[in-house]
């Protein structure tokens, strides 16, 4: 009896599944799990907003309340200084939708979200139009393009040089934003489903009967059960990291977008 006969195959179809299937036209598998996803931060927001006091008088009042503070302290007015009221909402929301979608994702059974490069290009590109157009509106569009050079550089052609250098690393960050959030969370996502195939390879044979051979299978089982639990804490914390990781830089390119040179 060798349970890593069946490893492939239990990997291929998680890989399948990881990478979604097409439900109909643009619509896949992630498509019900984003609207899952804003629908739960909504719910939460507004059930929030509906017991709020000065002080929180439960455990889930004070934990949305955590997380505003932290998203403005830690966030907003670290980076925006005078300007982190105008763009929290904003920071709030785009926090809140990647935090809820990472969480759901680790939910055995679910689909993260955040899983896709296509959910996490139109964050990035929601992003990335927030700063552009805050930093047009700051500047005007002429001085805004203008600010990709620092002032006083010179000669020209240096200047020229330097400028398109700033303006292609503005555009990367789209790049950036959306691969570093879709190739966390999919690694995670790997990383817990091949432990928990492992963990079902080395079990189902002392479900099946009660045999030697068996139960030495499922003691070494436990190994990968007990490195499941831990990834599985790691990944919660991966998915309240990422989630902090993406709103930040949102925040840094917003105030780079909307300050003087």
């Amino acid at each position: 009896m060798d349970p890593m006969e069946g490893l492939q195959e239990e990997i291929d179809h998680l890989l399948g599944s990881l990478a979604g299937q097409e439900l109909w036209g643009p619509f896949t598998t992630f498509t019900p799990f984003i609207f899952i996803v804003a629908l739960i931060v909504l719910a939460v927001v507004f059930a929030a907003k509906r017991q709020l006091t000065e002080v929180p008088k439960n455990r889930f009042v004070g934990t949305v309340d955590f997380f505003v503070n932290f998203t403005n302290n830690e966030i907003a007015i670290n980076m925006l200084g005078s300007s982190a009221r105008v763009h929290m909402p904003f920071l709030l929301t785009l926090f809140l939708f990647i935090l809820v979608a990472n969480l759901v994702g680790i939910i055995p059974g679910s689909t993260a979200a955040t899983g896709t490069m296509g959910v996490t290009v139109a964050l990035a590109v929601i992003s990335f139009a927030y700063f552009t157009f805050y930093g047009i509106k700051h500047h005007g569009l002429g001085r805004y393009l203008l600010s990709f050079v620092p002032s006083g550089i010179k000669p020209l052609p240096l200047a020229a040089f330097i400028w398109f250098l700033e303006f292609f690393s503005t555009l990367m960050r789209l790049f950036t934003l959306s691969v570093r959030l879709f190739a966390n969370m999919f690694a995670g996502h790997i990383l817990l489903g091949v432990l928990a195939i492992l963990t079902s390879l080395y079990v189902t044979p002392l479900l099946q009967g009660l045999t030697a051979e068996a139960a030495g299978l499922a003691s070494v089982g436990i190994l990968w059960i007990v490195l499941l639990t831990v990834l599985y804490a790691m990944e919660v914390f991966v998915a309240l990291l990422q989630a902090y990781v993406f709103t930040l830089l949102s925040s840094v390119y917003l105030m780079l977008a909307t300050t003087e040179h």
